[in-house]
């Protein structure tokens, strides 16, 4: 009784509900509208201003790392004795979707706009892809861990999204943008998950473990890392 109460829950959770796209799609909306729009490119312009004011050519490029922090802990929570509401394969095929559907959008946005980027490296501003890494990974911990992980993880993506500005790479709308295609990215890895678990014949009841163990080679003198998975 109590695995098929989980299982009603995980199926309902992956389900497509069009009142899902309403927050990412307002957050898309809102991006695009600033590439052209006047009013809101003042906005862009001032917000550049004010953060070359503050950074004052004091780059912090922790961004280019940071943003892949809520992906690679969607894995590795599960088998940190937190609860996640699906196995650790069903995770797998969810974040390799999600950041699939990811990529295809943010290059489509890039290559059709072809916004050039406040410090004038190049023209592919639009979206965020940095931004869009992050809240993909937020999102997806956000529907599987919980809200109170989940503000943790969007902490990440808020604070990879400001360095995007504090560093010149991007404009508001950029990452605004690239917020909304990072939680349509992980909605759409939710909502393919019931067609894999039919075509794989995945027994939602059954469980998977996976185990990281450090190894030390008194030979070679050196540390290694030793990964199984049970599936």
């Amino acid at each position: 009784m109590y695995i098929d109460s989980i299982n009603r829950h995980q199926t309902k959770c992956s389900h497509f509900n069009v009142r899902q796209l309403i927050l990412p799609g307002t957050l898309i909306a809102v991006g695009t509208f600033g590439v052209y729009n006047g009013a809101f490119r003042k906005l862009d312009i001032n917000i550049k201003n004010g953060m070359d004011n503050l950074q004052g050519n004091h780059f912090f490029r922790v961004d280019d790392y940071i943003q892949y922090l809520p992906a690679l802990t969607y894995l590795t929570f599960g088998s940190m004795g937190i609860k996640a509401k699906h196995s650790f394969k069903e995770r797998i095929m969810v974040e390799a979707t999600a950041y699939i559907s990811m990529t295809a959008l943010t290059n489509i946005g890039k290559f059709t706009f072809k916004e050039k980027r406040p410090d004038s490296s190049a023209r592919n501003s639009f979206p965020s892809g940095h931004t869009a890494t992050a809240f993909t990974g937020a999102e997806l911990i956000r529907e599987e861990y919980g809200l109170g992980i989940g503000i943790g993880a969007y902490t990440v993506a808020v604070g990879v999204a400001f360095l995007r500005l504090y560093n010149g790479r991007h404009w508001l709308n950029d990452v605004i943008a690239g917020a909304g295609v990072g939680i349509l990215s992980a909605r759409i890895g939710y909502w393919m998950l019931p067609l894999y678990q039919r075509w794989f014949k995945w027994n939602k009841s059954s469980s998977d473990i996976l185990v990281v163990s450090p190894v030390y080679d008194h030979a070679e003198r050196s540390f290694s890392v030793n990964l199984a998975c049970t599936f």
